[in-house]
């Protein structure tokens, strides 16, 4: 083998460390319509207003024209986005 080439990283190298085996996840406030607690909620970027999926799927009609992105009702902001492209 020359010098030019490089020799595969021992075993010791390659190991990673440990996952986990309980991750935790991001904790978001309660809906501001229905005031559930959820595991997701969209959130505005701007001023941090939360909404449940189903308060959103609810609401949807008047916060979106394009079904891509989303207005805040509270501050107005439209760069809200449900992360498809």
């Amino acid at each position: 083998m020359s010098d030019n080439e490089t020799s595969p990283k021992p075993a010791a190298a390659r190991r990673r460390r440990p996952r986990l085996t309980r991750r935790r996840g991001r904790s978001y406030p309660p809906c501001v319509a229905c005031r559930a607690e959820e595991t997701f909620a969209w959130t505005c970027k701007k001023c941090d207003f939360v909404m449940c999926q189903s308060c959103m799927n609810d609401n949807l009609w008047g916060m979106t024209c394009n079904q891509i992105s989303w207005t805040c009702p509270d501050c107005g902001y439209d760069g809200n986005s449900f992360g498809t492209r």
